[in-house]
Order: structure tokens, then sequence, then C-alpha cells
């Protein structure tokens, strides 16, 4: 009877051990989720801000180099001032971007207004959804 009782406790792991094992996991789980899918999102923010930032600065460079500003963010891509133009980290599409055209201003004698040639002023996100901060992807930079 001695040799029975002892093989029962080499076994293995009782039932309540593994659930209480299971538990802690799914605590721990439950922990991390939340903030992995924030620091993706940080992530995607981060790369919308870069691409923003690089098309708009392809954009003044065009400026600077024709007098104008670009008829579509294609031209600044055929004009090799993009290699391609970026994909939207919230929508993944690259066409979904919205541009803005150039407002008239005045001239510096008082004079009557001036609207600068070309359709493309600024770049914004195609996204409506709401960021971190509680700004739409769409209004970064597009005030």
């Amino acid at each position: 009877m001695a040799r029975t009782n002892q093989r029962n406790k080499i076994g293995g792991y009782s039932l309540i051990e593994l659930l209480i094992v299971m538990s802690i996991i799914a605590i721990l789980a439950s922990i991390a989720v939340p903030s992995y899918r924030r620091h993706v999102i940080k992530a995607k923010e981060a790369v919308l801000k870069e691409n923003l930032f690089q098309m708009r600065q392809a954009i003044d460079a065009y400026y600077a180099d024709h007098g104008r500003y670009p008829g579509s963010l294609g031209e600044l891509k055929d004009a090799h001032y993009l290699r391609e133009i970026p994909v939207d980290p919230f929508t993944g599409e690259n066409d979904s971007w919205t541009t803005v055209a150039p407002e008239a201003a005045a001239l510096p004698d008082g004079g009557s207004t001036e609207t600068p040639e070309g359709g493309v002023f600024n770049v914004c996100s195609g996204s409506e959804l709401p960021g971190l901060d509680g700004t739409r992807y769409s209004e970064l930079g597009c005030d």
C-alpha cells in the first residue's frame, strides 16, 4: 500500500495548481494587451507624422524649385521629390490623403490678392479616427 501512495504523489500537478497558473496568466494578459494596443497606435501616429512631414518638405522643395505648387501628389512622385506616395497608416492606402489648395494671399503693396499656382499646398490624413490626444488624424497640421 505504501508503494501505491508514492506513485500517486509523483504523477504531476493537481487541477487546482493548473487553474491557479492559468488564472495568473489570464490576469497578466489582460494587463498587457491594452498597453500593447496603445503602443501600436503610438507607433502608427509617429509614422503618420513622419509621412506628413516628408510630404510637406517635398511640397516646399517643389515650390522652391518651380515657383508654383504641385498639381497633385503624383506630380511630386513623377518629379522625383518622393520615391513613392506613402501609405497612410490608419487607412492603409496611399490614395486616401486629403490635399489642401493654396489660399489667395494679399500682395505686399496692399493691392488685389494673388492665388498661387498649383493644387497642393498642404496634405492631411484621410482618416477621421480620433488620436490618443483626441485630435482627429485628418486635422494634424491642417488647421
